[in-house]
């Protein structure tokens, strides 16, 4: 027993020394200051091994709060960019507004000038609704009786004639346009007084022109002359824009000419028109002239 204690002493002495040594060896670092920052080498140790590992916790901390600052960023971005969009659709909106109301104001000056032209007192009025069928005939504007409106005045811009009104209420009216079938008008081709291409126009099927008939085939015809009003029709003055003459098929002395003209007012995107306060002179009948010219021949 003693010979076995005696064989596990002197085995057992090398991990006991180095057991010593590793204890003084620790001692002495705990001891054991920096010259340059007095602090204890153990300390200076310890955090030697440990800086790479607060470098590598420190940078995934700095990754996730510039991922945190990133997304933040990029919300206030969107937030700002959904207000600029609502600012420029905001100003868009105030843009086409100043637009529409000075487009409307120079109409408006249009049919003013209309008034100073033809030396006719109007009667200006939206246009609020339109008929639903091909080419729009008919169209309904806000004045009415209460205006001064009545049936048979004529309706135009200062481009030319739009029609005549039909009906009547106090505070609307009814247009019939000059392109629907049933309309008429009388027509002068060239200048009035002066030419003898005399007829009447009608609204001609559904491709918006009119048709003049009646014009002599021995006058002449050809497109892009004008056409005016002449006033026989007792609705319109004399002197009223209808159109230009795009088509022309010659007549003969027999036969009179087929001419197509497109109107001069732009009816299919009316929005202000006038209603002109235009009263045909009366006509006197012919019996009522047959005295005064037996007069005449006394």
């Amino acid at each position: 027993m003693v010979a076995r204690s005696e064989k596990e002493n002197r085995q057992r002495a090398p991990l006991w020394l180095a057991g010593l040594l590793v204890l003084n060896l620790g001692l002495m670092s705990y001891d054991a200051q920096d010259q340059v920052t007095n602090q204890r080498m153990i300390r200076v140790w310890v955090q030697a091994a440990a800086a790479p590992f607060q470098r590598a916790v420190s940078g995934v901390g700095g990754a996730g709060v510039g991922l945190f600052e990133r997304l933040g960023n990029l919300r206030r971005a969107a937030a700002e960019n959904e207000q600029l969009k609502e600012r420029l659709a905001a100003s868009e909106n105030e843009l086409n507004e100043v637009r529409a109301a000075r487009d409307e104001n120079q109409r408006l000056r249009n049919l003013l000038g209309l008034k100073e032209e033809k030396g006719y007192d109007i009667v200006p009025a939206l246009v609020i609704a339109r008929d639903p069928s091909a080419w729009f005939n008919t169209l309904m504007i806000n004045r009415g009786r209460m205006h001064g409106v009545e049936n048979n005045m004529p309706v135009a811009t200062r481009d030319g004639i739009v029609g005549r009104v039909v009906a009547t209420s106090l505070w609307t009216a009814q247009v019939m346009l000059l392109t629907d079938e049933r309309a008429a008008a009388g027509a002068v081709v060239g200048q009035l007084g002066t030419s003898q291409a005399l007829g009447s126009v009608r609204g001609y099927g559904s491709n918006g022109l009119l048709e003049m008939g009646y014009v002599s085939g021995l006058e002449e015809v050809k497109e892009k002359d004008y056409v005016v009003s002449t006033g026989q029709d007792g609705i319109y003055p004399q002197g009223l824009n209808i159109g230009e003459v795009v088509e022309v098929k010659p007549g003969s002395a027999t036969t009179p000419h087929e001419i197509r003209i497109r109107p001069s007012a732009r009816l299919d995107s009316l929005k202000e028109v006038a209603v002109l306060l235009y009263h045909p002179p009366p006509r006197v009948a012919p019996d009522k002239l047959l005295p005064n010219l037996d007069k005449g021949k006394k």
